[in-house]
């Protein structure tokens, strides 16, 4: 028994001096000789939202938003889901918009003959850096490549740059304020024009 405790002291005495010759050179955070939780990588983050849209994409979806399906879920079906928007849409081209609230994305969505026509993901509030405003154009074509196309949107002032990826019968549309390629806006998914 003695013999058991003494190996198990010496294992225990091993790790902690190992962990913390490692971080007092730099090869391990100082949060692990300390005990406390790792810090949240937010590019990791942000890298995971971008790529939790690339596959839902091709069914006419948003990843996690309850299977709303451009051009088959009605706008019944949405209002029964989650209900009415904070601020519901005030003509025919207009958007029913959900604000984002306490670590939940915010969301639009436009209807054409009573089904989704688009929708639009707006990102947290909380934490952007961990969303949307830590994707970054490099990152979008580092991880999918070039887009099928890339056009400046200009309104007054303001301008924006929309990169185009084809999802199948879709379209993600990835619209950035600026053109220093950071601080992404939204993201919209469309139907595919029909050539």
């Amino acid at each position: 028994m003695k013999l058991l405790t003494s190996a198990k002291k010496t294992a225990i005495a091993a790790v902690a001096a190992g962990t913390l010759a490692l971080s007092a050179v730099g090869a391990a955070p100082s949060y692990a000789a300390a005990g406390t939780a790792a810090p949240v990588d937010a590019h990791m983050k942000a890298f995971e939202t971008l790529m939790s849209f690339y596959k839902p994409a091709l069914q006419g979806q948003f990843p996690n938003f309850h299977n709303f399906t451009l051009g088959s879920t009605t706008h019944e079906t949405v209002l029964k889901t989650i209900g009415e928007a904070e601020s519901p849409a005030t003509d025919a081209d207009g958007f029913d918009v959900y604000h984002a609230e306490m670590g939940h994305p915010g969301y639009a969505i436009n209807y054409k003959l009573g089904k989704i026509r688009e929708m639009r993901y707006f990102g947290t509030n909380v934490e952007r850096q961990t969303n949307l405003g830590g994707i970054t154009v490099r990152m979008l074509v580092q991880h999918w490549g070039a887009p099928n196309a890339s056009t400046l949107i200009k309104s007054g002032k303001t301008v924006q740059k929309k990169l185009t990826y084809v999802r199948g019968k879709y379209e993600l549309e990835f619209i950035f304020n600026g053109t220093s390629g950071t601080g992404l806006d939204h993201i919209n998914l469309v139907n595919k024009p029909v050539k």
